[in-house]
Parts: structure tokens; sequence; C-alpha cells
């Protein structure tokens, strides 16, 4: 069982926030879960983070990084609110090797960084691993989601992010990013290319346009009354998680239905064990259901169909960090689109496919998503380690 260390990171406020958090206790004591019409909180979602975690066996230290009110600067705060309050991000670091490569996993649209809970273990005995849940989502500040623009919303996440980077004095690590995670990464290293020594892409979303693609399919299903309804919800940003919240106490039955089919009988690989699906279960429920606030970037970030408005395709020319996109073979996730990209980038690129694999391949495919990353890492790993294979393909993958 992993052992958990919690704090507070650079928060001078830490006795308000405690006084806070006792007034909140008291009424809830008075008011219980299963009173509400949403069961869920804050200290919900990260009670729920450290069920999940306890399966792993490798120590970890989780914090609330502060990331202050708003950029330096900037006459706009986070949130696009008037609100004064410090806004943090929510971290876990695990236990490593003196001298391990730092590699910082970003969660995809919808999920948590518990959703990596098959890899830490694996990951954290060659990496100094961080993985933290992005603004406005999992146990993370959830500020009111006011952005108006693809801008606005790419600003939200890009300079939090690197807010969060100064908080923890980092520098020259790996980056590794999952579908809408993989987006903001690559987004990232374009602004902030002296940070990152490498990246990761897993099943990544938003390389291209609707305007890219041959999309008479869509054209089609948008002219029928279903398409159009669909159209109109997107455009309303109508998210998965409103769904979830609108059905109150049902919500938990929706959500462990989801789990069970994604991740048992229509697994694309290795099927999770009870204890596995019931932990998970509960947690993807409590970071879903939570305040709406990262999750309305949708509509800004992508079109109706998930083609991206400002597609990662367009900046393949300005990519300056090596990078290795990672597919699962059954990803609903074109990685045609990583193939185009490549062809304009001017730094080392690989593609690496994964078997009994979909678009979660690292729950999916542990091992085979563990293989590919050690191999996309290889020349930031030490080489007392297997070393006579680093430069091997692992069997199984496939390097398009």
């Amino acid at each position: 069982m992993a052992e958990e260390i919690s704090k507070t990171a650079g928060d001078p406020s830490a006795a308000t926030a405690a006084a806070t958090n006792a007034a909140k206790s008291k009424w809830k004591i008075l008011r219980p879960n299963s009173l509400r019409w949403i069961p869920t909180s804050t200290d919900n979602t990260i009670a729920a983070e450290k069920r999940l975690l306890s399966i792993l066996k490798t120590p970890y230290v989780q914090e609330r990084v502060n990331i202050g009110s708003g950029p330096p600067g900037s006459k706009v705060r986070w949130f696009r609110s008037s609100s004064n309050e410090s806004r943090y991000i929510n971290t876990v670091t695990f236990d490593a090797k003196e001298g391990s490569p730092t590699l910082v996993m970003v969660h995809g649209y919808g999920a948590s960084q518990g959703f990596f809970f098959r890899n830490f273990d694996a990951l954290a005995s060659r990496f100094r691993v961080i993985a933290i849940d992005q603004l406005g989502w999992g146990g993370s500040s959830r500020p009111d989601f006011t952005c108006k623009s693809t801008e606005e919303t790419e600003a939200w996440f890009i300079d939090s992010f690197e807010e969060w980077r100064k908080s923890k004095n980092l520098s020259n690590f790996i980056l590794l990013g999952h579908s809408f995670g993989g987006y903001v990464a690559a987004k990232y290293a374009l602004k902030h290319p002296e940070h990152v020594q490498h990246l990761v892409l897993v099943g990544s979303a938003g390389f291209t346009a609707e305007s890219d693609t041959k999309s008479e399919w869509l054209t089609k299903f948008r002219a029928t009354w279903k398409g159009a309804v669909l159209n109109h919800l997107w455009e309303s940003n109508f998210t998965p998680q409103k769904l979830v919240r609108g059905l109150g106490p049902w919500g938990p039955g929706l959500v462990n239905r989801y789990t069970n089919a994604r991740f048992g009988a229509h697994s694309e690989g290795t099927e999770l064990t009870d204890e596995e699906s019931r932990l998970l279960t509960d947690y993807v429920y409590h970071t879903l259901a939570a305040k709406a606030s990262g999750e309305l970037c949708l509509k800004y970030i992508f079109s109706f169909g998930a083609f991206a408005r400002k597609p990662l395709l367009q900046s393949a020319s300005e990519w300056k960090v090596p990078t290795t996109f990672i597919y699962g073979m059954n990803d609903w996730m074109n990685y045609q689109g990583a193939v185009e990209a490549r062809k304009h980038m001017k730094v080392p690129c690989e593609i690496i496919r994964v078997p009994q694999g979909g678009h979660f391949v690292f729950i999916d495919n542990p091992s085979g998503f563990h293989s590919a990353v050690l191999y996309a890492c290889r020349k930031h790993l030490s080489q007392d380690q297997d070393s006579s294979h680093q430069e091997q393909l692992p069997d199984g993958l496939r390097l398009v």
C-alpha cells in the first residue's frame, strides 16, 4: 500500500483555509451526502483519489500547489472572475531514485490524474513521476469558467500550468499528455519549449480541423434532426458531466455502468479487477459530478465532431521539442494527424502504436504502454538498467 503524505505548497493562508474547512465539516455533519441531490464535494474527490491510489506500492506526496489568483502582470485573473482567491493545482509526486528524469503527466478531458493509477508504480521505478489535475478538474480549484474565445481558453490551461511549474521550480522535464491533455501539453511546449526535454503525446487530440478531413459524413449527419440536436447541444456547451449531475443520486449508477462497460466487458485489453473497478468508479463519479469548470472548455477548443478550432497541424513547423506520439491500435483518435504533422516538423519525431489498447491505452495495456514510454524516453534514462534493450523497439510495439 502506498504511503501518502498531504500538504499545501506555497499557501500563506493555510490557517484560514483550515478554519473554513472546519466550518464546512460541521455543516456536512448536519447535511450528509445521502441528503444531497449531488452527493459529492471537493473533500469527497480527494478522499476518492486517496482510496484509488492506496492500491499502489510506491510512496507519494499529495499537495495543493498555489498558483495565485492570476498570471503576473495580467489584469485578468484565473477563471476570468473578479475574485482575489488563490487557486490550486492538485498534485501527486512519487518517490524516485536520485537522478531520475522528471516525468510530468497531464490527463485528458473529463479525466483526472488518478486515471494513470495503473502506471504510477512502473513509471516511478525509472522516473520522478509528477501527475496533476488540470485547473478546473479533479481535486484542483474549480473557478467559474467565463472564457469566451479559443485564445482565452488555451491561456486558462497553458498559463495555469506555467504558474504551477514556477511554484514547483521545475525545468528540463519530460511532458506527457493524454488526449486533450496532449493538446494542452503541445501548446505549452510551443510557448515554453525551454522547459521541456521531450514531449510524449498519448492519443492526442487537436491535430486536424474539420476542413482538413473528408467530413462528408459529418455534413450529412448535421442535416438530420439527430445531428442538428447534437450540434446544438455541443454549441450550447452541454457536457457529459452535466448529465451526471442532472441525475443526482442516480449519477453514480450511470458512471458505474460506463466504467464496467468501457474497462470491463468492452475493454480493449486487460480488464480491471473488481477492486480496481470499484475504486475507479467511485473516483470517476466524484471528479465528474463536482462543480463545472474546466470541462466548459469543450466548445471553444473543438467544433462538433472533436475537430480542433486551432489545430496543432498548423503549428507543426514551429515545433522545437523532440516528440513521441503513442496510440493504442484501436484508438478512435486517428493517428494520421500525427503522421501529417511529422511531415512538417524539424525536430525528431516518432509514432508508436501499442497493441490491445484503445484511447485509454495506459489502462487497457499498461505493460505495453510502459514499454512505449521507456522507449520514447530512452535517451533520458540511465544506461545502467536494460541498457542492451533500450535502443530496440520492444516486442509487440509498432513504429509508424
